[in-house]
This record gives structure tokens, sequence and C-alpha cells, in this order.
């Protein structure tokens, strides 16, 4: 078999580039995908003012961007765990006033100003709410109530932080109806009522959050954790309301399949409650084998003051196969007229840019 120079020298770069942003693309006002360069994962959007903020989990080292760890202690010295967890000890955020041009904010939230975090910071969620931000995130990958664990919260004055322990301790620290206290999610209702739903391990949980969002507050029927798990959810869950035929409706989506794999991806249900029930509608973004694999673990923007959504998630390049060589990637997301996610088209070229209007912030 003849192999030109040329394409030695696109095999050579190929691997260097999958991780980085495509500066011609931008220079056409497209957002190019990834968004960033890096290898980042589990991205959680958000609009605050007039930017675009993304917070997602660090995945792997690239470049000068090296974690260090921390020194064994506490838990970690007492059971084994995947030694790309122990890196993950921190989360940078990134903001872009267009979805073309982004600023990185480094290490915005640190588990050296967690007195109970170790490793396996993971998929943060963003809110702004009482004048201030708040990030919750999971933290130590626990396995059982014994270990020491769970989601908790932080707090800062600016969405670029510094981020700081609000609790001390876990907000969520045990499980609950068999689901893993990670990959939570905050929905701020039209009534000022915050929802958290999380949940890892097949198992999907709704609590409701006090007006301060640092405690819980039992359902009227005096539940504190209601397990409202789809058909095939595994992880990752994501809300936003819509309306369909003039009454608002809820959806609620999800990951499914192993996060390491090709076949990660999207589904959704949609109910009438901020509590389900939720029943499986169906997949909404996967693997393309001409693009990427392993699509999955999103989030979604709605524009303020218009019905243009945006899908942000990770996926992998077609030229790796680490499970921790992930990438941040946008593309839209649009309706059928009776509700329904039409089915996601991954692209390279991302979308285009689009400025937002000032104080035109999507979270209050």
């Amino acid at each position: 078999m003849r192999v030109s120079a040329l394409t030695l020298v696109l095999c050579s770069v190929t691997p260097l580039l999958a991780q980085t942003t495509d500066a011609t693309l931008k220079a056409r006002g497209l957002s190019g995908n990834p968004v960033i360069e890096g290898w980042y994962a589990d991205p959680e959007a958000v609009v605050y003012d007039d930017r675009y903020w993304i917070y997602p989990t660090w995945s792997d080292d690239w470049g000068d961007s090296v974690a260090d760890g921390r020194a064994d202690s506490g838990e970690r010295a007492q059971r084994p765990i995947n030694p790309q967890y122990d890196k993950q000890t921190f989360l940078d955020a990134f903001s872009s006033p267009d979805l073309v041009r982004w600023t990185k904010h480094p290490r915005v939230l640190d588990l050296a100003d967690i007195s109970w975090g170790e490793y396996a910071l993971w998929a943060p969620a963003a809110v702004h709410a009482n004048g201030r931000y708040y990030l919750f995130f999971a933290a130590n990958d626990i396995q059982n109530d014994d270990e020491v664990g769970g989601i908790g919260v932080a707090v800062a004055d600016s969405p670029a932080g510094p981020f700081k322990d609000a609790l001390g301790r876990p907000l969520i620290g045990t499980f609950h109806n068999g689901a893993q206290p990670i990959d939570q999610f905050v929905f701020r209702d039209d009534d000022g009522q915050h929802y958290m739903y999380y949940g890892g391990w097949r198992r999907c949980n709704v609590v409701r959050l006090a007006p301060d969002l640092l405690s819980l507050v039992p359902f009227e029927d005096g539940e504190t954790f209601r397990e409202i798990t789809p058909e095939q959810y595994v992880e990752g869950p994501f809300v936003f309301k819509r309306p369909i035929d003039g009454r608002d409706r809820y959806y609620l989506m999800w990951s499914e399949g192993g996060w390491g794999g090709p076949h990660y991806s999207v589904a959704y249900a949609i109910a009438d409650s901020p509590v389900g029930p939720f029943r499986r509608i169906g997949k909404i973004l996967e693997q393309d084998p001409d693009v990427a694999t392993g699509a999955g673990h999103h989030s979604v923007i709605p524009v303020p003051g218009s019905d243009t959504w945006y899908i942000v998630y990770h996926r992998r390049p077609l030229d790796r196969t680490s499970p921790h060589h992930r990438v941040v990637c946008i593309d839209e997301m649009h309706f059928e007229a009776d509700g329904t996610i039409r089915p996601v088209r991954i692209t390279h070229e991302g979308v285009r840019a689009r400025p937002l209007a000032p104080s035109a912030d999507g979270n209050p």
C-alpha cells in the first residue's frame, strides 16, 4: 500500500489537534467543535448577564495543563481508586460573549478548599440566586454510606469564583433509593422553587432545595428524596421547561450507556410536573461514526428572549480510545411542532456566533 507524505503528516498531527479548537472556523464566525481546548467533560452551560459560561469536569492532562493530584490521605488511603480520579481535584470555567471567543478561568473551585473532598471532583451545576453564585459538585465517588463524600455546594460573589465550601460537609452524603450522590443539576421553576435532580448507578432522585440552596425541604407528603428514574436512565440528569400547545411542560434529559464507551448517548422524557412521572420518549444525541463517539453528559442553553436552543455536551474524537479523552462541543437543538426534540446532528463546525443582549441573565 502506498502512503503519501500528506497522509503521514495528517496522521502525525491529528492526535495533537483532537483536543484543540479550529482557528479557521472561528475566523468564519463559527464556534467549531471542540469549542474549548483540552480534555474536558460533563459541561454545565449557563447564561449570566451578557456572557455564556461553561463549567466542565477536568478529564485529563493536555499540553501545559497538568493536574497535580493530592497526597494520599483519609478515605483514599483506605481503598483503591481509578488513578485518573486522583487528578480530578479542581474545576476550570470558560466564558464567552458569543459562543466563539472563550476565556479560561482556571481553578474556580479547588478541593484544597473543601475540607471533606479528596478526589473525583465531577459534573458541576451552576446557579445564580440570592445575589450569589452557587456551584454544586460531586466529590470522592463514594461507593457506600460508610464513605465520606457525595454532593456539595460552594458559593462565590462572581461566576469566575473563587468558590468556597458553603457547608463544610456534603449536602447529600448517602445513598437514597439506590442513587449514588453524583451528577446533580439544579432547576429553578417559575414560582422560585429550586429542584435538584441527581443520581448515578442507574437511579435518579429529585429533591427540593430551601431558599438559601444550602439544605433540603421535604415535599408536601413528607418525602425528601423522590425517585423519578425513567427507563434506561444511567446518569447525568438535566431539566428544562418549554410550552407545548400553550401549556408548560417539563423535559427530563439524561445519559445512557457506559461513559467510557462509544455508545454513550442522551435520551429524554416529558411530563406535566417537575417531579414527573417521566416516561422515556427516545434518544436525541449519540455518536456519528464520521464525526465522533461517546456523545453524552450534556446541558442545554436556551437563548434568553428567543426559541433558540443549544446543546452542550462532551464526545470522544475518532482517533482516541482513552475514556478520559473527551472534548466539549456545542450544536443546535431543534423541536418539532408537537414539542418532541429532533435528533441532534453533531458537527465539526459547531454553531454560529450568537452575542447576548446586555443583562440577558437566564439564571435569576
